[in-house]
């Protein structure tokens, strides 16, 4: 009987019952974890996004997709020091260094355009180019000027002519071999909300449209749309405004905005924004900031209807599932499983908060991720100790719900109150960690013996706990565990690597450490580091305690896509009607 209507429905309707039996099924998030102010586009059937990543390094990740569910990283737009020398060294604050950047193709060349911040100069816009961005040393040092707006986006009209759109809808005209500004033309003011971020200018049927966001990056969040005959005005606002939002819902997705419209080959619309995983508590979401996917329907001469942004998804039918890209990065919803063989490369997905020291991390020879400690800690207190000089840590994005972390750490502080160990980190003003530590030992005067110390920073941090490495795992070196049991609180372990099995755990830590407080643009990130804890002088800390990491891994356990609803952590497509 179902199947009778069927037919009888799709003889009156046959083209709208076909699109819904083509439908696809897909989750957010795409790309999880902490992925701000996503851009993409399309080229030649492969989808091309930027995010953001303020002080971390290297920055400006580029990811590529030819099915919009399966992202492998490819490279970063900021690669090296050298692109921009001392910036790192120079920005103080947590929230600073790259904003909102754009991602366009034109002439086949791509371009990475946006504004870095915490300069002593002012604000500093960054336009990196490249011819092929799955080699990181293609793309080129930045053409940079100082710009009176940011949140930068690139837009080539019908004579070829580049602009420059910028924050609070603004158009800049630049000479880019001078970096000086020729222009600046209003274009529009906006619905009246806080914080006019983000633009973007399309050209379509005739019309050029703004797209922006409003009302802040918090539950506030919302996207609005103008659009004219004219490049520079005057801009009719769009009727429906805001064009994308759950604000004022009870969604488990709030703070969605900041959002990009693109195509692909078969012509339809689709557009990512971010989002949090946080629901409208807006307590705990230790991921920050996550890049989402939504279909656009975007008829001629009419303003796009954007599909509002949910766990679970359905809209265009998407490309055929296709992992067959270039490059040897992750696919973000990937595990990692390094063990650092002699000679290997770096791992692309892994990142240091600012440009680390020079010569703390390397392949050692015999095998192992060999780290040379920093005298800054993850804290970084004081002037000299504040990490711009890089602090030996690195890590990756925590990108599911649950999951569990691991590191076999080979560790033997020297002195008393040196430490290496793994953390839960959003910014050096929230993180916890468990160290490997080394103290007087009481039983010889001038001896040392290892303790593991957990410990946290933060308004909501848990006390200090101390625990003696037990004597029966010798001087071996110590399996330390971060794990997600839950979607609200994390567990801190250590054994030794023969008697996995049972076990200590030293610490818990509620998610609301981690979420939103100093890093209310960031997530977290899960890692490994070591320091002499301001001992030594200049940059250097006391000679022999380095340390090495024999195992790396991370493997997801689950995925949220509601407040109580759990997926497999593999990113997932179904087609049917």
């Amino acid at each position: 009987m179902l199947s009778l209507i069927f037919l009888i429905t799709c003889a009156l309707s046959w083209q709208e019952c076909l699109a819904t039996a083509q439908n696809s099924t897909y989750f957010n998030p795409v790309l999880s974890g902490w992925h701000s102010d996503p851009s993409c586009i399309q080229v030649d059937g492969t989808f091309y996004c930027v995010t953001s990543t303020f002080i971390a390094f290297p920055g400006l990740p580029i990811y590529a997709s030819r099915d919009l569910i399966n992202w492998r990283l490819i490279s970063h737009a900021w690669n090296r020091e050298s692109q921009l020398p001392g910036a790192s060294n120079q920005t103080h604050g947590q929230q600073e260094g790259f904003y909102a950047a754009t991602i366009r193709h034109h002439d086949g060349e791509f371009w990475v355009i946006c504004e870095y911040l915490g300069l002593p100069g002012g604000m500093l816009a960054t336009i990196f180019k490249s011819s092929d961005p799955y080699t990181e040393t293609s793309w080129a040092d930045p053409i940079t000027f100082i710009t009176p707006a940011g949140d930068l986006d690139l837009f080539w009209d019908d004579d070829g002519k580049l602009y420059i759109p910028a924050g609070g809808a603004v158009l800049l005209d630049v000479d880019l071999a001078t970096g000086e500004i020729l222009d600046s033309t209003a274009l529009w003011s906006g619905t009246g909300g806080v914080w006019p971020e983000g633009p973007h200018l399309y050209r379509k049927d005739g019309y050029y449209y703004i797209s922006s966001a409003e009302g802040g990056t918090e539950l506030g969040h919302y996207q609005v749309m103008a659009r004219s005959t004219s490049l520079t005005g005057p801009y009719e606002p769009c009727p429906y405004n805001p064009v994308l939002t759950n604000k004022g819902t009870d969604e488990y997705f709030q703070t969605v905005g900041h959002a990009d419209l693109f195509q692909d080959l078969s012509g339809n619309w689709w557009g990512v924004a971010l989002s949090t995983r946080s629901g409208p508590e807006w307590s705990i979401y230790p991921m920050g900031r996550e890049t989402v996917l939504f279909p656009v329907t975007w008829d001629e001469g009419e303003w796009p209807v954007m599909e509002p942004v949910r766990g679970e998804m359905s809209g265009w039918p998407l490309p055929q599932t296709d992992r067959n890209l270039p490059g040897d990065g992750l696919f973000n919803a990937d595990r990692d499983m390094y063990d650092f063989p002699a000679g290997s490369r770096f791992p692309l997905n892994l990142l240091y908060w600012r440009a680390p020291p020079e010569g703390a991390f390397s392949i050692a020879p015999e095998g192992g991720l060999r780290i040379s400690p920093s005298r800054a800690n993850l804290t970084g207190d004081g002037d000299e100790l504040d990490g711009r000089l890089g602090i030996s840590f690195v890590g990756r994005v925590q990108t599911d719900s649950l999951f569990k972390f691991q590191v076999l750490l080979d560790a033997h502080p020297p002195y008393v109150d040196h430490e290496a160990g793994v953390t839960l980190f959003l910014t050096q003003n929230n993180h916890a960690d468990l160290g490997i530590v080394s103290r007087a030992a009481d039983s010889c005067k001038n001896s040392t013996e290892r303790v593991l110390r957990f410990r946290a920073v933060g308004d909501t941090a848990p006390p200090e706990n101390i625990v003696t490495v037990p004597e029966t795992w010798g001087a071996g070196p110590i399996l330390l565990t971060i794990e997600a049991v839950n979607a609200t609180h994390f567990t801190f372990l250590a054994s030794s690597d023969s008697q996995t099995e049972e076990p200590i755990e030293v610490g818990t830590v509620s998610g609301r450490l981690v979420s939103g407080q100093s890093g209310p643009f960031t997530g977290t990130i899960l890692g490994v580091y070591a320091t002499c804890n301001g001992s030594g002088d200049g940059s250097r800390c006391p000679p022999d305690g380095d340390v090495y990491v024999k195992r790396w891994t991370y493997a997801g356990h689950g995925q949220l896509y509601t407040s109580s609803e759990v997926r497999p952590s593999s990113n997932y497509t179904s087609f049917g009607g």
